[in-house]
């Protein structure tokens, strides 16, 4: 490889060392990332100092970038790039939002768009301000909990399609309605309740916060046996917490993980970074 791997834990994450996220990297370089994040699903860039553009053209360097569905709770100046903050225009704390109005999808269980026909490939998030307590983000392998699975259970839920929705997810998190451009642009899509691996052919779990309900199934039946599986999947023999630093570049793999965001004392400590997602392929 044309860098250096540490392992993070020992079950999932590396940081990557000698590389300059600045300058998109050549055909050997993206490849060798794709590697180590296909390995250890969740990768780290440690002291990168990028602007917006910047962050933009090294993650379009693994594919097309993913429009945000959520354009109605602010961050979201371009398409294609969302400012993770608490932080309003004028650098100021956000005040709690309107009764109602809440967001709360970061702080679920969720994969990046598993809501769209072709779902994330990965995401990449840069960090500006981090918090000092709490607001890690944590992973969990739906790798590793698909494996520990018997083989009675696999064979149960082989063949097994689920219905993913982001107005679904939006109920399921307790956050606002959905908006009719939202439901205009992220109908209700369907993937494998167990998903092959675009890119290593490894075998997971694919569900989450945004997934609905399983097809054919009652909805509320097919709902409660995904959040089964979720609670599953989510336990901490197959979770890491990232601890962030200002100017870590954290690209995770989402196929194969769901995360979501710490609690954090969200109206008096500032937190802001900036995200992209590149767009992934059908599943199967």
């Amino acid at each position: 490889m044309l860098f250096t791997l540490t392992p993070l834990s020992d079950l999932l994450g590396a940081e990557v060392s000698g590389v300059d996220c600045r300058t998109p990297p050549d055909a050997a370089l993206q490849a060798d990332i794709v590697a180590a994040l296909h390995e250890h699903q969740v990768i780290v860039f440690r002291d990168q100092t990028l602007s917006p553009n910047e962050l933009i053209a090294f993650s379009e360097a693994f594919g097309p970038l993913e429009i945000h569905v959520n354009q109605a709770d602010g961050g979201y100046d371009r398409p294609n790039f969302h400012t993770v903050t608490n932080l309003d225009k004028d650098g100021n704390i956000l005040p709690p939002p309107e009764a109602g109005r809440e967001y709360n999808g970061t702080s679920t269980w969720h994969s990046d768009k598993s809501y769209m026909p072709l779902p994330s490939m990965a995401t990449f998030l840069h960090g500006i301000e981090v918090t000092k307590e709490g607001g890690e983000t944590l992973f969990a392998s739906l790798t590793h909990a698909y494996a520990a699975l018997d083989d009675s259970e696999k064979a149960r839920l082989d063949g097994l399609k689920c219905v993913h929705h982001w107005a679904q997810s939006l109920r399921n998190s307790g956050s606002r309605p959905a908006t009719e451009e939202e439901e205009r642009i992220s109908p209700p899509v369907t993937h494998p309740l167990i998903r092959t691996h675009p890119g290593n052919g490894r075998k997971s779990l694919y569900i989450g916060n945004h997934a609905s309900h399983i097809e054919g199934m009652d909805e509320e039946e097919g709902r409660t046996e995904i959040f089964r599986l979720l609670d599953f999947a989510t336990q901490d023999r197959f979770v890491y917490g990232h601890k962030w630093r200002v100017g870590d570049l954290v690209v995770w793999d989402n196929p194969s993980l769901v995360h979501k965001s710490a609690p954090y004392a969200k109206y008096e400590e500032r937190r802001h970074l900036h995200r992209t997602v590149v767009r992934g392929s059908a599943t199967f």
